[in-house]
């Protein structure tokens, strides 16, 4: 073992958690490196085929239920988090033509920066330590279960909404893990405490949970406003509601998060416009301008097609006449994932210019997937007005 300043593991662990705290990490506990307890649920999640177009889960999955092929070295796994929660409630009915942007992309990207704290963290234990230190920091996108360890580290447990909950602080809490080579003490897990609740499981928009603790991933509204690349489902469009990144239903009944607390890291604050942000100006955005106005934002995730037709959808859902103008200007979009998805917005809304924009493109289309977009638009705009 190697061997602490003090030479003292608890001493050193509780060194560690305390400078982990002075980061501004809220949470932090320390397990050892083993097989995660749900390891086998998540192979059958993924025969399931709950993971949808998330293929990377596949092809990680044994460094996923075994850490030890990942980082073979490591003894111990220090796992953090970090409190983004920003008070700012979700408008009662649009009624402006708002969209709604998950509280976790209101600021910035939490990757580089919570990799950042835990590389500082690895700084400080090496000198706490007489011989060399090897550790590895993990923020989401490595193969990691992490969830599964967080919980172990006793820093919550995974509720039936599949996030984990700490009991004195709720949910809104991004993860991460640094693994080192040093033998340490180990915190105590969470028992679960939902209990009978089902709150989450019944406020889902469109049915994701197949039961407690299962989400099928294929219709989360997180899913399919961020990981698909191509169409959203025609069948869950209506469902999607007026979110256009990520969605937090599931979260925001949570009796958990009642008494949350708001977040000291003043880079998770919203960002000027992404706080239920008015649609129909979004529709006009290049390419240039959507990287320039999310620069270091997780919604560069969906990348600008994408992130249109999350809003051309939203527009449909809301079906206001004020965004027929703008929607038929996104016709001539150059992305088809755009103008399919802008076709579907205008057979929702409808309108006589509506039908004659959809007509006029029709004749002009060159992409199958669109052409049958608009045909099933004003199909349903003829049958709506018979």
């Amino acid at each position: 073992m190697k061997a602490a300043a003090d030479a003292a593991p608890e001493t050193l662990s509780a060194k560690i958690k305390a400078a982990a705290q002075q980061l501004g990490f809220d949470l932090a506990g320390i397990s050892p490196v083993r097989l995660p307890p749900h390891g086998e649920s998540f192979a059958a999640w993924l025969r399931d085929g709950f993971a949808g177009e998330l293929g990377y889960m596949s092809r990680t999955e044994a460094l996923r239920r075994d850490p030890r092929e990942l980082v073979p070295w490591a003894q111990s796994i220090i796992s953090v988090g970090m409190n983004y929660y920003t008070p700012s409630a979700r408008p009662g009915i649009p009624s402006g033509g708002e969209g709604w942007i998950s509280r976790y992309a209101w600021g910035d990207d939490y990757h580089d920066l919570i990799k950042a704290r835990l590389e500082q963290l690895l700084v400080t234990i090496r000198s706490l330590c007489v011989e060399p230190v090897e550790g590895r920091a993990f923020v989401d996108s490595g193969p990691v279960l992490e969830r599964d360890f967080a919980g172990v580290a006793g820093l919550g447990w995974i509720g039936k909404n599949t996030h984990l909950i700490s009991p004195k602080r709720g949910s809104w809490f991004f993860l991460g893990e640094l693994f080192v080579d040093l033998r340490l003490t180990y915190d105590r897990p969470i028992r679960d405490r939902c209990g009978q609740c089902d709150l989450c499981l019944k406020a889902c928009p469109t049915n994701a949970f197949v039961g407690p603790y299962v989400l099928d991933a294929r219709r989360c509204i997180s899913y399919l406003t961020i990981e698909i690349k191509g169409a959203m489902p025609r069948h869950l469009r209506p469902l999607v509601g007026n979110h256009i990144f990520g969605c937090d239903i599931c979260q925001e009944v949570c009796p958990y998060n009642v008494k949350a607390q708001v977040t000291a890291e003043t880079a998770f604050g919203p960002r000027p416009g992404l706080y239920a942000p008015q649609l129909i100006p979004l529709l006009t955005l290049t390419d240039a301008e959507f990287r320039q106005r999310f620069r270091g934002s997780p919604i560069l995730r969906a990348k600008r097609g994408g992130f249109l037709r999350n809003v051309a959808v939203a527009l449909g859902n809301l079906k206001s006449q004020e965004a027929v103008p703008a929607l038929i200007a996104a016709l001539d979009d150059a992305e088809p994932l755009v103008r399919g998805h802008v076709a579907w917005a205008l057979g929702e809304i409808g309108s006589q210019a509506a039908v004659e924009a959809l007509q006029r493109r029709l004749q002009i289309e060159t992409e199958y997937a669109v052409s049958t977009e608009i045909e099933a638009a004003i199909i349903q705009l003829g049958t709506a007005a018979g």
